[in-house]
């Protein structure tokens, strides 16, 4: 069946060509839809979750009734805009729709507006925690797991070689293991030999600091502590104080920053699994990206997602089955083979299918196994209640005014960020 479909503020072009043992096709979870009744199922997602054309092709074929229309928003923040706005209004969402795990509870206070997913065929499929953080208080399981987001270091051979600097990756992970000064230090000497930036930017590498803090805004009861935690103030300060000589001072997902992962405007960044295809999908050509199996601080972990079923929809009963298709081991190994997106499925960590899986756009690189490893070494999930994304927001504006913009010093920033902070009320 010949299907068209539209893909809306991609920012991404491309896929990681990664080389997987081959798979069979999956069965999904909950109960069969109406095989006959012709309906089209929209999926609304942001960034890459790696659901190629083929891959959507193939549960068309295999449902020969339903025809996917998949739209991509640019960024979860766009993504979680048009989300709360339209579960609001009580109608156009999509009938399957990407949450980032950073916006999770906030998702969670209207959880009733949501389908309940649980089904016999789906339990003990993810990490525990990823389940647990999906089910509310009645115990209804409202998002299926998609990936996590285990943290490495990407970075350019070509640039740490010209430095004078190990360009291999067993080199650099030698070279930058460590605590977050010592990423700095050896970004300096880079900075030093060749007067040219070392990492993206400082909202960036502040996302991986913060996500090694267990409670950074929060505490557990709920109690907003941000502008108060020492922990939080020493983080802004210290990358900025940083990013002042290491920093290309791109802010993350501007055209100039998706251009620099092309033109070389910094040697390293921090690489969780599914940067692995915003990488080769703006920056097709070059050959000297490479990933080490090293992270500052030992591990963290940065984004993640989950498939949910908003209640509007006209066809929740199909919405389910097809989620449950699309975050099954078997696909979401094939996202992982497109995009790098990193299973959140038990099943995944023991196949040779991810074990075994490496990169040819990154130099073959074993990244199944370099982002097994960064996964095991994740010490911290941080407190993420319904406070966490906007003052995460309000934090990297602090940092983008500071590292981007240049409009404000850190000082001028930090205080802005505590009245911004106190104005969420």
């Amino acid at each position: 069946m010949r299907t068209s479909r539209r893909t809306i503020a991609a920012v991404v072009a491309g896929a990681a060509a990664i080389t997987l043992v081959a798979t069979g096709c999956a069965a999904g979870g909950g109960e069969a839809a109406d095989p006959n009744k012709k309906i089209t199922l929209t999926l609304a997602t942001f960034n890459d979750f790696g659901y190629s054309d083929d891959m959507l092709a193939q549960y068309e074929t295999e449902h020969p009734n339903v025809t996917i229309v998949h739209n991509k928003a640019a960024t979860s923040n766009d993504a979680r805009d048009n989300f709360f706005t339209k579960l609001g209004a009580g109608s156009g969402l999509a009938d399957v729709e990407a949450i980032e795990v950073d916006w999770l509870a906030e998702m969670m206070q209207y959880s009733d507006k949501l389908t309940d997913l649980s089904s016999p065929e789906v339990d003990g499929r993810w990490v525990d925690w990823k389940t647990e953080s999906a089910t509310d208080p009645e115990g209804r399981l409202v998002g299926y797991g998609t990936d996590i987001g285990p943290e490495a270091v990407c970075y350019r051979a070509d640039l740490l070689e010209a430095a004078g600097l190990p360009s291999d990756p067993d080199g650099v992970a030698a070279l930058l293991e460590g605590d977050w000064s010592k990423y700095y230090e050896v970004g300096q000497q880079y900075v030093d030999a060749t007067g040219k930036p070392w990492f993206d930017s400082a909202g960036a590498t502040y996302q991986g600091v913060i996500n090694q803090v267990e409670n950074a805004y929060e505490e557990n009861d709920g109690t907003v502590i941000a502008t108060e935690n020492p922990e939080v103030e020493k983080a802004f300060t210290s990358v900025l104080e940083a990013s002042s000589t290491l920093s290309a001072h791109l802010g993350q997902w501007s055209d100039d920053w998706t251009a620099g992962l092309a033109n070389g405007s910094f040697a390293t960044m921090l690489c969780p699994g599914w940067m692995l295809g915003v990488i080769s999908g703006n920056a097709p050509d070059i050959a000297d990206w490479n990933v080490a199996n090293v992270f500052p601080g030992g591990g963290g972990n940065w984004g993640g997602s989950y498939l949910t079923v908003p209640a509007q929809g006209k066809n929740t009963e199909a919405a389910q089955e097809f989620a449950a298709w699309l975050t099954a081991p078997e696909q979401q190994l094939q996202a992982f083979a497109s995009a790098g997106t990193f299973p959140s499925q038990v099943d995944t960590y023991s196949d040779a299918t991810l074990l075994d899986a490496t990169n040819a756009y990154f130099n073959d690189a074993p990244v199944g196994q370099i982002l097994t490893d960064r996964s095991k070494a994740i010490t911290v999930t941080p407190f993420k209640s319904v406070h966490y994304f906007p003052i995460n927001d309000a934090l990297q504006k602090a940092l983008t005014r500071v590292d981007v913009d240049k409009s404000q010093s850190i000082d001028d920033s930090w205080t802005q960020f505590v009245a911004d902070v106190k104005a969420l009320g």
